[in-house]
């Protein structure tokens, strides 16, 4: 069988959806034969009869309803194509699918994606957020194709740009007495400790500082929002562990203040990127501009 013709479909849906042989000929600027002949055409491709006459009318049988839901998922389909198409000629980059975490997202990335749609507004974007592990797993199905995740990462699959090092903050209450200038991790196991599920990255690194000084973590309270976590502080309900750009870079609310830590725990940033994956300019462009998170 021949391949399908798109104008051919296209004028069975006309001759349905117009009900009639002379309306699908006006509309598509055809003659009412032209019209006829392509409908032939369709039904001896097929086998079937697409298309019956009752009175002045014209309507679809069985199979030409069922071909006619058929023509327009492959029109819109063809439209999509010619769209991405029109985007190459017209100077269109290309598609970029960005993994990252929320933290980095909210605190990070506002002023490199202004700046990059500004140099580059032909570059689409996707922004994927989760976890360290969720985006690498992305990442393996080939649905991200940059991520700007906390280190470490399994770097025989996925090539590592180390970008910077942050100290993690303890975050208290005001209202806690004696709050020492560096915290230490017996001084947070004797207060309530509120912390971030440890499916994320800087989760697991809290309870392993913790547990690594002999106070495995018991917390009061898990969960995966930074900003949560800081009220929950801020009503006195317990102690925190946090990136540092979440406490830094926001105004601290009332009610809580941040210490540094002993030892200090350090979130380490990097681009990843799986090793077998070919850069296009679209890409490159945006890792080039990533590399500013360094800067921030």
């Amino acid at each position: 069988m021949r391949n399908l013709n798109l104008d051919q479909l296209a004028t069975l849906v006309e001759v349905v959806e117009g009900g009639s042989f002379s309306a699908a000929a006006r509309r598509l600027n055809l003659s009412q034969p032209a019209v006829s002949q392509q409908i032939r055409e369709l039904e001896t491709r097929f086998g079937v009869q697409l298309v019956e006459r009752l009175g002045k009318r014209a309507f679809a049988t069985h199979a030409g309803r069922e071909l006619v839901e058929h023509a327009h998922r492959l029109a819109k389909d063809a439209e999509l194509a010619s769209a991405a198409m029109r985007r190459h000629r017209e100077g269109w980059l290309g598609r970029v699918r960005i993994g990252t975490g929320a933290t980095y997202l909210a605190y990070f990335f506002t002023p490199i994606l202004r700046k990059l749609r500004e140099a580059h507004p032909n570059i689409e974007l996707e922004i994927t957020v989760g976890t360290t592990q969720a985006i690498a797993e992305s990442m393996l199905r080939n649905e991200i194709d940059i991520g700007a995740v906390t280190l470490p990462v399994d770097e025989r699959i996925f090539d590592v740009t180390y970008i910077r090092s942050d100290p993690m903050q303890a975050v208290l209450p005001t209202s806690y007495e004696d709050v020492p200038e560096t915290v230490t991790a017996e001084f947070m196991a004797r207060h309530p400790l509120i912390l971030e599920y440890a499916k994320a990255t800087t989760g697991r690194m809290v309870r392993e500082w913790l547990t690594d000084a002999g106070a495995p973590p018991r917390p009061a309270m898990e969960l995966d929002m930074i900003e949560a976590i800081k009220s929950i502080v801020a009503a006195g309900l317990g102690v925190s562990i946090l990136p540092f750009e979440s406490v830094i870079r926001r105004p601290m609310p009332e009610g809580m203040t941040a210490r540094p830590l002993s030892p200090p725990i350090f979130r380490r940033l990097g681009l990843i990127q799986r090793r077998d994956k070919e850069a296009d300019r679209a890409l490159g462009l945006v890792r080039q501009a990533l590399l500013e998170l360094a800067d921030g």
